[in-house]
């Protein structure tokens, strides 16, 4: 089984987007995602510096439309396709659309609204995030308990992200757990965590307005890396998940447990193609980071279907 996997926020960088423009109809598309999410995409993807780009009503709304863009233009090449997608974070918005949960519209306007709902969460206190590599995980656990941090993405491969507010980050930066190194994250908030709670009312309100459809392909959840088979509950817990922590590392077992063969991460790709390589290893990936990327793509779903 070949998987497609979707990016979270802190994928973006300045300019990703501009070589995506050269497609046929990117554009127009893009222009829609940019009406339903209230955000000017192509500027924001090719113009705006990483400040500005690094706002979180900006960048989810941008990750969600590159994933959605570059998916599109996938199966545009090929008639094969991915047959089981998930998403990091932020990411699992574009893999609700691409399993036929929501349509494009309604997951461009829903990623609008969370991405302002969390930035207005992220506003009330002073919070961040930082990435703990390496160490005995049960040692990293328990040092956040003690410093009231909360483990919000456990990303496997030995990797950590810890949340919450800003001087218990930077006493975790000055006395981290043996063997490991903290990492402070470019993001505005302690995602994934109880600081984002304000946001759950916010996305919820949304999400009762839509009518999502039972996903087409396999499609796994942030939650607890299970597979969900009722569209309903796949926007339930998407809803809830903006609060709770990312399971990853589940989501990856889960991914072997399914004999997955290959795994194409879309743009802005990278990050998840790199988690993989350690918890997955030996499994084909490909990150569709531009439009020359495709045709590694496309090779890879020709090699499963033959």
């Amino acid at each position: 089984m070949i998987i497609g996997v979707f990016p979270g926020q802190g994928s973006q960088s300045p300019g990703f987007l501009s070589p995506w423009l050269d497609l046929d109809d990117a554009r127009e598309r893009l222009a829609t995602y940019a009406d339903a999410a209230e955000v000017d995409i192509v500027a924001a993807g090719t113009e705006w510096d990483a400040d500005a780009i690094r706002d979180t009503k900006v960048a989810q709304p941008l990750i969600v439309a590159a994933s959605l863009l570059s998916w599109h233009a996938l199966r545009d090449r090929t008639d094969a396709a991915p047959r089981g997608v998930a998403g990091h974070s932020v990411g699992e918005v574009a893999a609700l659309s691409a399993s036929g949960v929501l349509d494009d519209e309604d997951a461009m306007r829903l990623v609008g609204i969370r991405g302002r709902a969390m930035a207005d969460a992220a506003a009330l206190q002073p919070t961040g995030m930082s990435a703990v590599l390496g160490g005995d995980q049960e040692a990293v656990l328990t040092r956040l308990a003690e410093l009231d941090l909360t483990p919000a993405n456990y990303n496997g491969g030995g990797q950590i992200v810890a949340a919450g507010a800003l001087d218990a980050l930077a006493a975790l930066s000055a006395e981290a757990p043996l063997a490991t190194r903290v990492i402070p994250l470019q993001v505005a908030g302690a995602f994934h965590t109880r600081f984002m709670r304000p946001a759950v009312d916010a996305l919820a309100a949304a999400a009762a307005e839509l009518s999502p459809a039972d996903p087409r392909t396999t499609l796994w959840t942030n939650a607890d890396g299970s597979v969900v088979a009722d569209g309903a509950r796949a926007l339930e817990l998407l809803v809830g998940q903006v609060a709770a922590p990312v399971r990853w590392d589940l989501i990856q077992a889960s991914f072997a447990d399914h004999e997955v063969t290959g795994l194409i991460e879309f743009a802005p790709a990278g990050t998840l193609t790199g988690l993989a390589k350690r918890a997955l290893r030996g499994v084909p990936s490909v990150a569709v980071k531009t439009p020359d990327d495709l045709d590694a793509a496309v090779a890879l779903l020709t090699e499963e279907k033959e």
